[in-house]
């Protein structure tokens, strides 16, 4: 339960799921959800970029929603799902967009893949075969500044046809 403490060094403590464990901790009030998961938490793989909401690098997923963890309070996360990409694998395998992403060299210098991964997986579970202007659309938010976005399109793509074979069986 989010809660602040009374006196000048205000302590919220939150409770949550993070990457599919139960998450309780206290931290100082102020904190934004990238400043929690990466300094309180550990989890670093959510990238510090502008702290303005601009460059996209710290999106995680907030019950499935791509979210700027830089411009959300930690304390709107009460009993929220969150993912990061820390929690991308798939029963210990890496997720179809992670292995297309290596596969076609879709990282560069992997800054911004992160944010890049999290965001396609919110496109991918709403929309299991997005054109290409859709896969432009939802990562528009997401600033790369190595690939000029062509492998990463690709890569997109190709995590859709790695995806659908597991899609056919289930159903």
């Amino acid at each position: 339960m989010a809660n602040k403490e009374s006196g000048a060094d205000q302590v919220a403590r939150l409770s949550f799921m993070l990457n599919g464990e139960r998450v309780d901790i206290s931290f100082a009030s102020y904190k934004t959800l990238l400043e929690v998961l990466r300094e309180d938490l550990r989890h670093t793989g959510t990238k510090h970029g502008c702290e303005l909401g601009e460059c996209g690098a710290c999106a995680v997923l907030v019950d499935g929603k791509p979210v700027l963890s830089c411009l959300l309070l930690a304390l709107e996360c009460e009993g929220s799902n969150v993912v990061t990409v820390e929690g991308l694998r798939v029963e210990g395998a890496l997720h179809p967009l992670q292995e297309a992403f290596a596969d076609l060299g879709a990282a560069q210098c992997g800054y911004c893949t992160p944010a890049m991964l999290l965001t396609a997986k919110a496109l991918l579970d709403q929309n299991p075969s997005p054109s290409r202007a859709q896969i432009q659309e939802a990562l528009s938010g997401n600033l790369c500044r190595c690939t000029g976005y062509l492998q990463i399109f690709e890569a997109v793509e190709s995590a859709v046809m790695r995806i659908a074979p597991e899609k056919v069986q289930n159903e």
